[in-house]
């Protein structure tokens, strides 16, 4: 049952996820299609980065990664979780409350900060103005995944992973209301973005309350619970703070190329999806059932959990991976390939997606190995790590910049990413029984391998068929989607018969999932 629960708990989150990248990749395609690749679309993705940033630095890394073990232990003890959750969640809306106002007063040198590269020119104008409107969504957003984290906490996943759907709804609700009525997109979709995250914090607040938390305001206090978990949390918002580091770097790389920017960001959302489905469901899914089982002195159990989260991970990641390398050209151009989308537009990108593809395994391995760390409190190791990464990718993307021009950030991304995760998997060494792979894991793991590479091979050989087929505009959404039914068939048809997974125990799960996950996710 403990199994049928964990991976329910991922099917749960991760179908959410889904939903919401499906929205996102509508969002992005329309985003496409009005502005293309041009200095509005820079200047909103670099605002629209700011707060995101802050967001990562702020609550969903590193004071989420402290608070959930602590909120789940006090839960399950029976002890006042709901007063030390409300102390937390009011002490952080008065801090970001004055956060907020002093980074909207400083906008000017976040900009800099974030894209040098826009100095002069129009770009850094309207990323001001753009960024000025849509910074408020930090204070929203990070109050939405301290909610989150009480509702992971405690079983109840459907909210939390249902809420980022929002946002890409609200941005499509936005874009065509400006297209009608004649707003100006950009800055249209900058006052989308604090609109979304009030929708959220909704949600969730409505989300918490039917959970039995009433969360009334409370005076901010700094109580020594609150100091107890900002120790704990300290090393890890360095670490947060690190590969924010890292975004800068790229920013900043991307920003004295014209349009790279873009053509960054719209890589990096078709990268994000099996990033959000896999690795986010499982990192969400697994930080409390970790903490559970350790806390229990239970190795075996938290074996078990890690390495299931892992072969999950692997099971769909490996292949998504060799995917987006090998079709990035099609992926993108029948994606993204209309209105003011240019062909450069479709061979840039596509070139940084299958940069950033070869570090996907990577990324997601991250959310797999991290949770290893934060479920025994040690989050100085993983900011250590990260300082190590950090020189990485600065010195990938700096040094080779000269040469290869605005690449050298997704290949310092995904050079970092693999780094990080070597360092990770190092340390867990150290861990005793519960970070070591079990006889399973090491009998699929190379048989996936096996199975995607193969799947690579018959993709390249669809994509050399059909090829004709995806310029013409009727035919190319059935050959985009023909070439991926070829590599799905092939990957999942292999795997069974090598023994790579079994699609019986994969029916039985989704099965029993179905009939015990209301009760712990159903809000």
């Amino acid at each position: 049952m403990a199994r049928i629960r964990l991976v329910a708990g991922f099917l749960t989150v991760g179908l959410w996820t889904l939903l919401s990248r499906v929205f996102g990749f509508v969002r992005d395609v329309m985003m496409a299609a009005y502005l293309g690749a041009g200095p509005v679309t820079d200047a909103f993705f670099v605002a629209f980065s700011l707060p995101n940033m802050f967001r990562r630095f702020f609550a969903e890394g590193a004071f989420n990664f402290a608070f959930v073990p602590i909120f789940a232990k006090k839960h399950e003890a029976g002890e006042d979780a709901e007063s030390f959750a409300r102390d937390a969640f009011w002490g952080m809306a008065a801090l970001l409350l004055v956060f907020s106002t002093i980074a909207m007063a400083l906008m000017p040198l976040l900009v800099w900060a974030m894209a040098a590269g826009f100095a002069g020119d129009d770009r850094f104008d309207m990323a001001v103005v753009f960024g000025r409107v849509a910074f408020p969504y930090i204070f929203f957003i990070s109050l939405v995944a301290l909610l989150s984290g009480m509702l992971n906490a405690v079983g109840r996943f459907t909210a939390a992973a249902a809420a980022p759907v929002l946002l890409s709804v609200t941005f499509i609700i936005a874009m065509l209301l400006a297209d009608r009525a004649g707003w100006p997109m950009g800055l249209t979709l900058a006052f989308a973005v604090p609109v979304a995250g009030v929708a959220q914090l909704v949600v969730l607040w409505i989300a918490v309350q039917r959970a039995g938390f009433a969360m009334r305001f409370r005076r901010p206090r700094l109580t020594p619970e609150l100091k107890r978990l900002a120790i704990i949390a300290a090393p890890a918002v360095l670490a947060g703070g690190v590969v924010q580091i890292n975004l800068i770097v790229g920013r900043q790389v991307a920003s004295f190329t014209e349009n790279a920017v873009s053509w960054l960001s719209y890589a990096d959302r078709l990268y994000q999806l099996p990033l959000g489905v896999v690795g986010i469901a499982v990192g969400v899914v697994l930080l409390p059932e970790l903490s559970r089982r350790l806390r229990a002195g239970d190795d075996g159990a938290g074996q078990h959990s890690f390495n299931r989260g892992l072969e999950f991970s692997l099971f769909l990641t490996l292949p998504a991976a060799v995917a987006l390398a090998v079709i990035a050209v099609p992926i993108v151009s029948v994606l993204f390939g209309r209105g003011a989308w240019e062909q450069a537009d479709t061979d840039a990108t596509a070139l940084a997606l299958a940069v950033y593809a070869a570090g996907l395994p990577a990324f997601v391995l991250h959310k797999v190995l991290q949770p290893l760390y934060y479920a025994r409190h040690d989050t100085r190791r993983p900011f250590h790590y990260a300082l190590v990464s950090m020189v990485v990718n600065a010195a990938v993307a700096i040094g080779l910049m000269p040469f290869i021009g605005f690449i050298a950030a997704a290949l310092a991304t995904s050079a970092a990413a693999w780094v990080m995760v070597w360092q990770l998997w190092r340390g867990s060494r150290s861990m005793g029984r519960a970070g070591q792979l079990d006889a399973q894991m090491r009998a699929r793991l190379w048989r996936i391998v096996l199975a995607a590479a193969v799947m690579g091979a018959v993709l390249h050989g669809l994509h050399l068929a059909l090829a004709p087929y995806l310029v013409q505009s009727g035919l190319r959404y059935a050959a985009l989607l023909g070439m991926i039914a070829g590599g799905g068939v092939a990957y999942f048809g292999l795997g069974q018969l090598i023994g790579a997974f079994s699609i019986g125990e994969l029916r039985a799960v989704l099965s029993r999932s179905r009939r015990s996950a209301p009760p712990q996710s159903d809000e």
